[in-house]
């Protein structure tokens, strides 16, 4: 992506350039030292219902699920959840049945993530009042889901029958003869709200795996020129809802032994329960997964891996502001990328600041983690910011 300014610099003045086929090696910088560039992983386009780091997450949940053999999944979320979308559709997908508790009232149109939960799932509104008990809400629900013969538990504790079973090398789950039960009680997982569980940074990490795989040759020149780590280091650029995906992204860098740098731009909370969050995912990730993090010194708990970071305009969690919308038209006209004004516009933003740092010697790469169809559900709720004047609608002939 490449930065064209005016002569004052001023940021809101910044157009764009797309490079659909950019060099991945050095020479990009070479090419564009005049101007100020940044790569975009267009992870929002591995599915066309789920978010990219959604899909990520649910790569690693599933097959959990499935190895316990799950029938039924709970999860909440808001009204308009990427979250809860992206469990009714890969539920759905692999013959589990979602169950979706979305906060608040329905709407009177359906439209965006609220949809695709109500074609894919079992959706119940639940008030403001009971959400605010979501692990009791959670329960109750599961509860009511298995019944009387059925089974409930927590991802968590999936988790910790998994990786103790596979420590000592016994099967994970006893598996029922589908001959013989044919019709097997309910077994009801649930999921906590963004699926923040350290479960999930293993399918963050499978990305970083992926992606090196891809780039072989470009691995195998850092090992070989490792000495000059300038060459090789870049900056990646995420948004954060729950930080997941950034304590992820950050882990799976470390397991490689690359030297990169996760910028995660703040957008549901504050530092400190950032920081925390960081803590408590690798703490947990590092008691469960043994395996996948050999390599890892488990001084990395009292280190910090991710800088968090503001967005450029900080605000209330779901909030956007005036001319955020015509920004995001920019973009999408200019490169024919679409961002949306909650998550992925903040990390557009602070790349293109970090790319415009002259004294930044590292590549700048942002990881497009989707929210398309969030941009459905904000024309609905902020009808005034997505009005466009009249006169670009009208006919005009020249005679």
């Amino acid at each position: 992506m490449i930065l064209n300014r005016k002569e004052d610099g001023v940021y809101g003045d910044a157009t764009f350039r797309i490079i659909t086929q950019p060099c991945l090696g050095e020479g990009i910088m070479k090419k564009n030292q005049s101007f100020p560039s940044f790569y975009v992983v267009r992870d929002d386009l591995l599915h066309p219902l789920v978010n990219g780091n959604k899909a990520r997450k649910l790569d690693a949940l599933l097959p959990l699920l499935e190895d316990f053999e799950a029938t039924d999944v709970v999860t909440c979320g808001g009204c308009q959840s990427a979250h809860t979308a992206a469990v009714a559709v890969s539920c759905a997908e692999r013959g589990l049945r979602p169950h979706l508790l979305l906060r608040g009232e329905a709407p009177e149109t359906l439209t965006g993530y609220n949809l695709v939960s109500a074609l894919y799932g079992n959706v119940v509104y639940a008030p403001r009042s009971f959400y605010a008990e979501r692990k009791e809400m959670l329960a109750r629900h599961a509860e009511s889901v298995a019944g009387r013969d059925g089974s409930v538990i927590w991802l968590n504790d999936i988790l910790g029958a998994s990786s103790r079973n596979h420590s000592s090398g016994k099967q994970n789950f006893s598996k029922a003869d589908p001959v013989k039960c044919p019709e097997k009680s309910r077994k009801v997982v649930v999921i906590n709200e963004g699926a923040g569980d350290s479960v999930a940074l293993l399918a963050v990490l499978f990305l970083w795996c992926l992606r090196m795989r891809d780039t072989e040759h470009l691995y195998a020149q850092y090992k070989i020129n490792s000495s000059n780590r300038s060459c090789h280091a870049l900056k990646i650029v995420v948004d954060a809802g729950t930080g997941t995906t950034a304590v992820g992204l950050a882990l799976g860098a470390l397991c490689l032994g690359l030297p990169w740098e996760v910028t995660a731009v703040m957008l549901a909370d504050k530092i400190n329960a950032y920081k925390e969050k960081e803590r408590n995912l690798i703490s947990e990730f590092l008691r469960s997964f043994t395996s996948s993090a050999d390599g890892l010194d488990p001084s990395i708990f009292d280190a910090e891996i991710v800088q968090w970071v503001e967005r450029s305009l900080p605000r209330k969690f779901g909030n956007i502001l005036k001319g955020e919308v015509q920004e995001c038209q920019k973009i999408a006209r200019q490169t024919g990328i679409l961002v949306d004004p909650i998550y992925t516009l903040a990390a557009w933003d602070i790349a293109t600041k970090l790319s415009q740092n002259r004294l930044e010697d590292r590549k700048v790469v942002m990881l497009h983690t989707g929210g398309t169809l969030g941009m459905f559900g904000l024309a609905q709720r902020y009808r005034s910011y997505f009005k466009i004047p009249y006169e670009d609608f009208r006919y005009k002939c020249n005679h």
